[in-house]
């Protein structure tokens, strides 16, 4: 199994690495970008990503890339009352444009913004990568098919929301990945505790359970899709 989002904090918390492959560490700011970079020298299987949140502050996050960086993200727009809207399209773009320039895969956070998240990436068809924590509902999946390379994130709330049950039945197979968003999130029957990323099985077997497949079955079409988004 692979958990395609994790915020691991420093010292790092413990975690059941036997029933992982990969985690990507995502990043919400500068700060987390570096200690990113920390963490996954101390450890194989913790794959950096490095990402400045909509709600931060703009950084010189250039200054961080380097081969071992995964992705970048998480990155987008969180459009809650009161917020700069114009800062957080320009510190999006910007990440986007860092993206493309470097091959990688961003990890897109998008809050009360669906739409205006697939209009500002349709205006980069170069880019690729994740709708973390999918929350656009069915009527928007096939435009962000359309946009290209692009994959739907999938968290433990699928474990208690019917409705993104129904979500994941319309999102097509070779384009789901699995999340945990450790410390958040946490799926059932861990509901209401501090995430952990091999609490990604609950996900995993939700998701077989929706599907009409087996957890083996379900396991290589999910981990292949994160593989080859991350290029891992």
């Amino acid at each position: 199994m692979i958990d395609t989002h994790a915020h691991l904090s420093i010292p790092i918390v413990p975690f059941q690495g036997d029933k992982l492959s990969w985690i990507i560490l995502s990043a919400s700011s500068f700060k987390d970008s570096k200690d990113n970079l920390d963490l996954a020298k101390e450890n194989k299987k913790l794959l950096p990503a490095i990402g400045i949140h909509p709600t931060e502050e703009m950084a010189d996050l250039e200054s961080l890339m380097c081969d071992e960086v995964v992705a970048v993200g998480e990155c987008g727009l969180e459009f809650t009352d009161g917020v700069d809207k114009q800062r957080q399209i320009e510190l999006f773009e910007y990440q986007i444009k860092l993206a493309i320039k470097y091959n990688k895969p961003l990890i897109v956070h998008s809050r009360k913004a669906s739409d205006e998240t697939i209009e500002i990436l349709s205006k980069y068809p170069k880019a690729r990568g994740v709708i973390h924590c999918y929350t656009g509902g069915k009527k928007r999946i096939q435009k962000v098919v359309d946009l290209g390379d692009w994959y739907f994130g999938i968290d433990g709330n699928v474990t208690y929301e019917v409705g993104l049950e129904e979500v994941v039945k319309n999102i097509p197979k070779n384009r789901l990945v699995l999340e945990t968003d450790t410390p958040c999130l946490a799926p059932i029957p861990h509901r209401g505790e501090t995430n952990k990323p091999e609490w990604v099985e609950f996900t995993y077997k939700k998701v077989a359970e929706i599907w009409g497949m087996s957890f083996e079955e379900t396991e290589k079409i999910i981990d292949e899709n994160a593989k080859r988004l991350f290029k891992i």
